[in-house]
């Protein structure tokens, strides 16, 4: 869960319709499932929510637990991503990969983010997603 916040996450749910049915066409089947390119197109527009001014200035007075998983909050656990097989494909991953899929994916960080945060280089971050991803890709296959 990205944005916690229900008024938040409603107007997170109806944009990501609205563009859904507006960029259709872009969806090209060679390149991935529906649902992951539709779940790619939430995510993204949850976290351009998180990042606006608009979400800033309204949550300034707000405690942060509202809006942010803290550590051990075991998203994975309480939202059963199992059900689309995604927690055993993740599992064949190196630990160090996981965590960064789960910081990225799941609880929505930037690298640059993880990287400050977690005291990893931002060069050794990236090259880490980079091949987690073409790791995942090939686990997809």
């Amino acid at each position: 869960m990205i944005v916690k916040k229900e008024e938040f996450a409603e107007e997170v749910l109806q944009d990501t319709f609205i563009k859904i049915w507006k960029k259709i066409e872009d969806y090209d089947p060679s390149k991935g499932r529906f649902f992951t390119w539709m779940l790619n197109i939430a995510r993204n527009m949850a976290i351009d929510k998180l990042r606006s001014k608009e979400f800033k200035s309204g949550s300034k007075t707000d405690d942060l637990s509202t809006f942010v998983d803290i550590g051990d909050s075991g998203y994975s656990e309480k939202h059963n991503m199992d059900h689309i097989g995604v927690r055993e494909v993740l599992n064949k991953l190196p630990e160090e990969h996981q965590f960064l899929i789960q910081k990225m994916y799941f609880e929505g960080y930037s690298q640059s983010e993880i990287a400050e945060e977690f005291n990893i280089p931002l060069g050794t971050v990236k090259t880490r997603v980079r091949s987690a991803m073409s790791k995942l890709r090939e686990l997809f296959e």
